[in-house]
């Protein structure tokens, strides 16, 4: 299919335009020509090779991307849950933190891209090139790469539970503290000297026999350096621009929030600075004592992260996946979490009063010690719930499902309201093995 001429124009100048405000959004006018057509996609890619690709945080879940040019593209954060991605050229691109559960990337070139902090569970590489891709700390969990190439690729911290790499080529694979790599199949991979194992070490002849891989010789050399990718600025086509136009100002670049040492000194510097990070995809992330106070994160995905002591006080979490996350003595206090997923959530001793969490749910939940005083529980689902010793003074749970909860020793006072809509009483405290208190 051929794009007409015309067309071209008037879409480089949309572009352009609403490219100038900020690159923590996609460019709809991008999306929008990509879901309509691979092939207009990679002729307007063709005709005009400066022009830089926003994609970041895309929705593109499902989509039928095979062969696409997205070469270079910003694709950070992005949702390719699902997508097929078959044989398209994404070299260089920059794919960090995005969501790539079962994604279909058979014999993709994803040489030099960035992966990192990348969930690609269960995602379909076979023969795909990874050539010295960085694939730092990305979710590899039954991930389907059995003759792909990682050549120097880097997969530091990465998890590699069943992950199939047979027949892989991991000469030169920087493997350091990569995770359950003795979980991962490794029949006829071949790996080198310049292979760094887990342990730091090199691999070797007889490590490569006792994994069933095979050992190649090759010179020693050192491995390649990874730099961040940089966001570029929108390429202005100045026939395109109206009169008078000021062209956009650089975007900088955003800073990780998994950097948390880098990213709480930011937030020290700018303590008002306004945090707007909806559907952000952070599970399994380390975050541990990370600063997002006020932040609105409002639908993102902390499954299985780690938020131990964060601070989260006044942010707004409204539908936020926290599914088994960890986030014992984190400070929520204040928060919107309404309609939030705290399903077996492991919040010994948070702090959650004053917070909101009308309808969440809290199913099989780690509350013991939790502060839950004055917090909106109406409607939200505690069932088996520890709420030992926790303190629910002041709670409304109105509504709420205490099966199978565990309240003993909690602290219930007359301003608590019982699922029934009615105040908690010295006898609701007894039957409930809770501790009543008059304030």
């Amino acid at each position: 299919m051929k794009i007409r001429r015309l067309a071209v124009p008037a879409l480089i100048l949309a572009l352009s335009l609403s490219s100038s405000t900020v690159a923590r959004a996609y460019d709809r006018d991008q999306l929008t020509l990509l879901q309509k057509s691979v092939a207009e996609w990679n002729a307007m890619r063709t005709q005009h090779p400066e022009l830089a690709i926003d994609l970041s945080k895309a929705n593109l879940e499902d989509a039928n991307l095979n062969g696409a040019n997205l070469s270079k593209a910003n694709l950070s954060k992005a949702d390719l849950s699902g997508a097929s991605l078959n044989q398209a050229n994404l070299e260089g691109a920059n794919l960090g933190m995005a969501y790539l559960k079962k994604t279909n990337m058979k014999a993709a070139n994803a040489s030099h891209a960035w992966l990192a902090g990348a969930n690609m569970n269960g995602a379909f590489l076979k023969d795909a090139s990874l050539k010295a891709a960085n694939l730092a700390g990305a979710n590899l969990r039954w991930a389907k790469m059995s003759g792909a190439d990682l050549e120097q690729a880097n997969l530091k911290d990465a998890v590699l539970f069943e992950a199939d790499f047979e027949g892989a080529n991991l000469k030169g694979t920087q493997l350091t503290k990569a995770r359950l790599l003795e979980n991962a199949v490794l029949k006829d991979a071949t790996v080198s000297g310049n292979t760094v194992l887990p342990s730091g070490e090199s691999a070797s002849k007889g490590w490569a026999m006792m994994h069933d891989c095979r050992f190649a010789k090759e010179a020693p050399a050192a491995p390649p350096q990874f730099v961040p990718p940089v966001v570029a600025s929108p390429v202005i086509i100045p026939e395109n621009m109206p009169a008078g136009s000021v062209q956009p100002a650089p975007v900088p670049a955003m800073l990780d929030v998994r950097e948390v040492e880098e990213w709480n000194a930011m937030r020290q510097k700018n303590p008002d600075a306004k945090i707007e990070m909806s559907e952000e995809k952070l599970g399994n992330a380390k975050l541990t004592g990370v600063d997002l106070r006020k932040a609105s994160l409002s639908k993102s995905d902390f499954e299985r992260a780690n938020l131990d002591k964060a601070n989260l006080a006044g942010a707004n979490l409204a539908g936020v996946n926290f599914q088994k996350a960890d986030m014992k003595e984190a400070n929520l206090k204040g928060a919107n979490l309404e309609g939030a997923n705290l399903d077996r959530a492991y919040m010994k001793n948070a702090n959650l009063s004053d917070a909101n969490l009308k309808g969440a749910m809290l199913f099989g939940a780690m509350l013991y010690g939790a502060n839950l005083d004055g917090a909106i529980l109406t409607n939200a689902s505690l069932f088996d719930a520890n709420l030992e010793k926790a303190s629910l003074k002041g709670a409304d749970l109105t509504g709420a499902t205490l099966t199978g909860v565990n309240l003993t020793d909690a602290l219930i006072s007359s301003a608590t309201i019982t699922p029934s809509g009615k105040k908690a009483t010295r006898g609701w405290a007894t039957i409930n093995n809770a501790v009543f208190v008059d304030k």
